[in-house]
């Protein structure tokens, strides 16, 4: 039988061919991703209306020009439903249907084609609202009201409609205000995974409030205790591990991130760790939003002044290292996020109106600019939702 020679060269060539040596291969990115634009629809710059939506290749990095998705006054964040079939945003309005506070609004979702249909809505009760967060068992939200420094918490119908009010708490500085001390000014909530406990930033009282949550009995109440942050630190956003053991909370007023360890039994916690989130200080700067990567290997800090994320690498122990600055045309990031397969991060520059796309180095956690943007007026949130087949 005659022997088969094959130069290197030929050998090299068939298998660049194979699809597991394919020149242009690159791993699997997932769906294609919806993208929801949360924007003030008030102030200077580029027109809004409301919610946004665009379509995001996460194999190619690349958005759709945004598209209106629902007509609404200063949906400023948003939240998904875990089963992603409604999304909650807020809308910073002085009130709704009569009532004083801001409004919280609910939209179904559907994610074949990406469309929100008005469900209802309700009074945050309070001045002032920033954010709101949907439990992990998806019957309940939480609405942190910056202007009036408190919380309020709902429960949701199984057809996602925002139901009765479950409980209301005014924040209030234990024993007697001193002079030059800031106000209460809730500005986040967050569920643990087990949906036991709900915590809330407060910038003004410089604490993260724990709240004890029976979802199931409509029940919300004060612990014990609550997570002291460092004087003047500012707590804004926070992001949570998986197992709810550690919590990172950026520090809006100090320009730090703070790594807190938490109990997941009981909702206790302490800060172990506080890092600047800048090269050296900058006047005026202020953080925004804090993203753990889905690796779990980084954690990100968006910084105001500065017009940087700030990277860190994420030890063993949970404690952070400076890993250094995600830059560009930015001009501040109130919000941004990491697409799911963890490639591209997504930058909302609210006084650009334009939201960019970075592409992130798995190794170092930094990120190139890529120059690819779509144009959206006063974008201050950024949420994923994959696009249904």
């Amino acid at each position: 039988m005659p022997r088969l020679r094959f130069s290197a060269a030929a050998v090299a060539a068939a298998l660049l061919a194979t699809p597991a040596f394919a020149a242009d291969a690159t791993p699997d990115a997932g769906p294609p991703q919806w993208v929801f634009f949360g924007t003030y629809t008030v102030g200077k710059g580029l027109e809004s209306k409301g919610i946004y939506r665009s379509r995001f290749d996460p194999a190619a990095g690349t958005l759709t020009e945004p598209e209106l998705a629902a007509e609404v006054a200063q949906p400023t964040f948003l939240a998904v439903h875990p089963t992603r079939k409604y999304l909650y945003a807020i809308g910073e309005v002085n009130a709704v249907g009569g009532v004083k506070g801001g409004g919280v609004h609910a939209f179904g979702l559907d994610s074949a084609t990406g469309k929100l249909t008005p469900l209802n809505s309700a009074s945050s009760v309070g001045p002032g609202p920033c954010h709101v967060v949907v439990n992990p068992a998806g019957n309940m939200i939480a609405v942190a009201n910056y202007g009036g420094g408190s919380s309020v918490f709902y429960k949701l119908a199984d057809d996602g409609k925002i139901g009765d009010k479950v409980a209301f708490f005014q924040h209030a500085r234990e024993g007697d205000a001193k002079p030059g001390q800031k106000p209460p000014h809730a500005h986040c909530s967050a569920f643990l995974p087990d949906g036991k406990f709900a915590l809330v930033n407060d910038l003004g009282l410089d604490r993260v409030k724990v709240f004890a949550v029976d979802a199931a009995a409509g029940k919300v109440d004060d612990a014990p205790a609550d997570i002291v942050l460092p004087p003047n630190a500012g707590p804004r956003h926070v992001a949570l591990t998986p197992a709810a053991d550690f919590a990172y909370v950026c520090g809006e007023l100090d320009s730090t991130v703070n790594v807190v360890k938490l109990d997941p039994a009981t909702g206790k916690g302490e800060v172990v760790q506080s890092l600047s989130t800048l090269p050296k200080p900058v006047k005026g700067n202020s953080t925004a939003e804090v993203v753990r990567h889905p690796s779990g290997k980084f954690v990100y800090v968006s910084n105001r002044g500065h017009n940087s994320v700030a990277a860190f690498k994420v030890g063993d122990d949970a404690k952070l290292t400076a890993a250094g600055h995600i830059t560009g045309d930015i001009k501040v990031p109130r919000n941004f996020n990491v697409d799911p397969s963890g490639r591209w991060m997504l930058i909302a520059s609210q006084n650009g109106d334009k939201v960019g796309v970075w592409e992130l180095n798995p190794e170092t956690g930094l990120g190139k600019e890529t120059g690819r943007t779509v144009a959206v007026g006063r974008p201050v949130c950024v949420k994923f939702v994959p696009v249904a087949k």
